[in-house]
């Protein structure tokens, strides 16, 4: 039997493998042999001809949304299931936007990457499948833009990390919440200076999905039920781009400053197993069969500039929806979630910033919500105050995905950067198995990779973004309420 000092010896050692897994990079900067990605611009296309995969939930919405776009043609679609492509090629038909090529069967997606009428292909596939799609189209010449995560695991951030490099074809992430209103909002008050240098940062998904999760994809649940049955293996956090995404931007990770080691526990998973005996009964499969995923997981990462960011996930709880979104610095604090419901009315983020006149006077209470709404308005970012009213009309998640797929093909049609890279994707998606190994291992701590390879110390931080649109024509774009809540 391993005594308690054989025990703490052997923790020591697990403690220093876990801090330094990771922390070797391959190869110096750009070492995918064709040159970094920080900054990269290609090519403009004028005229962007889009390939979706994956016709789910997410897909259908991402059509929708492309197909408004000045500039963007919906080329291509692909999917396993015949009646997914079929209402999507009726939809293109009813809007009178071009036709779409069909690509269907196990290899679909790798014909329409083959293909040379499409520029991007759009994954909008389960997780498993969005690292290998991704990586097949790069080698095919596309861009590639992959919903979240896009990634699972240190591995496949790496091989996106260094095929994007070689091919030079831009490799995003499809992380909508970094395009919201309020989490714009918030990234123009930090660049304005309005919170000082920033200290610490908390995001969250905090989404109640058990139904969801069980549901079956003709009742409206997953396809194969594959977020479930992905939670019933892993532990972790696990889907961690929404509350984490905008928290990188507010604090330069990758552009000024990195992600250095994290620790992770979660609680204990207790509310899958009660919903689904309550719902399929005590003895039914769902409500015996154990899910790893504890209820709670909180994460904490520290930078290199010193910076402390907390993470929370939690799918399982029945607690209403947050991205918690707080930032705050030496003059200020900024906090757009949790909405909190006064009878109909929710009320608003949550501000409050040092007296200039008398530094050091604190924040000791919250701005009432008439100065809010001033702060709102005055410092409310460039690309809402352009695209706002376009963008609530189409829809997706309150307009926010449509401002996110407008504005890269805006980057691809101008030949600009994107706003976001592949060394983002990389260090946003590395948590997952990073915090799977912290809980795995008792919260030990684990070391980042430099996705960059010390690129991050001169790569210039996300400015505030616009759009001309003089370039844009968005003459008869009409509200598509099917796009509205995917």
């Amino acid at each position: 039997m391993t005594n308690r000092r054989d025990f703490l010896k052997g923790t020591a050692w697990m403690g220093a493998v876990a801090m330094a897994s990771g922390c070797m990079s391959r190869g110096g900067l750009g070492a995918g042999l064709g040159g970094a990605m920080n900054g990269y611009a290609a090519p403009a296309l004028k005229h962007v001809r889009v390939g979706v995969v994956g016709l789910g939930h997410r897909g259908t919405g991402a059509v929708h949304r492309l197909a408004m776009i000045p500039g963007v043609t919906v080329a291509a679609l692909c999917d396993i299931r015949a009646d997914k492509l079929e209402a999507q090629v009726k939809w293109l038909a009813d809007n009178k936007k071009p036709a779409a090529r069909q690509f269907t069967g196990n290899d679909g997606w790798k014909q329409m990457c083959d293909w040379d009428g499409i520029d991007v292909v759009y994954n909008v596939t389960d997780w498993s499948h969005h690292a290998s799609v991704a990586l097949y189209a790069m080698r095919a010449g596309k861009h590639v833009f992959i919903e979240v995560p896009a990634a699972m695991t240190i591995d496949e951030c790496w091989e996106l990390v260094e095929t994007s490099e070689k091919t030079r074809r831009h490799c995003m992430q499809l992380e909508n919440c970094c395009y919201g209103e309020e989490e714009m909002l918030g990234l123009n008050l930090v660049r304005k200076g309005m919170l000082g240098e920033l200290v610490h940062g908390e995001g969250a998904y905090i989404h109640d999905l058990r139904m969801s999760n069980y549901k079956s994809e003709a009742a409206g649940g997953y396809w194969k039920r594959w977020r479930y049955e992905w939670n019933v293996a892993h532990k972790g956090n696990q889907y961690v781009t929404h509350g984490l995404g905008p928290i990188a931007q507010y604090m330069d990770i990758n552009r000024g400053d990195r992600f250095d080691y994290l620790v992770s526990l979660e609680s204990n998973q207790a509310n899958f197993r009660a919903y689904a005996a309550a719902a399929f009964g005590p003895q039914s499969a769902d409500a015996r069969r154990a899910v790893a995923m504890g209820d709670m997981n909180t994460t904490l990462v520290k930078t290199a500039l010193g910076r402390s960011i907390m993470i929370q996930h939690d799918v399982s709880s029945p607690r209403p929806y947050s991205r918690l979104n707080l930032i705050t610095g030496t003059k200020g604090v900024f906090q757009g979630m949790p909405w909190r419901t006064y009878g109909k009315k929710p009320s608003m983020m949550r501000l409050g910033f040092e007296d200039p006149e008398k530094p050091g006077s604190g924040v000791h209470e919250f701005y009432e919500e008439a100065r809010i709404a001033e702060i709102r308005e005055k410092y409310k970012h460039p690309l809402w105050k352009k695209v706002g009213e376009i963008a609530k009309k189409v829809g997706g998640h309150g307009g926010m995905d449509f401002i996110m797929d407008l504005r890269w093909a805006y980057c691809l049609q101008n030949g600009l950067p994107l706003d976001m890279d592949v060394y983002d994707l990389a260090a946003w998606c590395s948590i997952a198995e990073l915090s799977e190994k912290s809980v795995r291992s008792g919260s030990m701590p684990q070391k980042f990779p430099d996705f960059t390879r010390g690129g991050w110390k001169t790569a210039k931080p996300l400015g505030i973004v616009d759009v001309d649109l003089s370039k844009l024509d968005f003459k008869g774009v009409k509200k598509d309420t099917s796009a509205l809540n995917v």
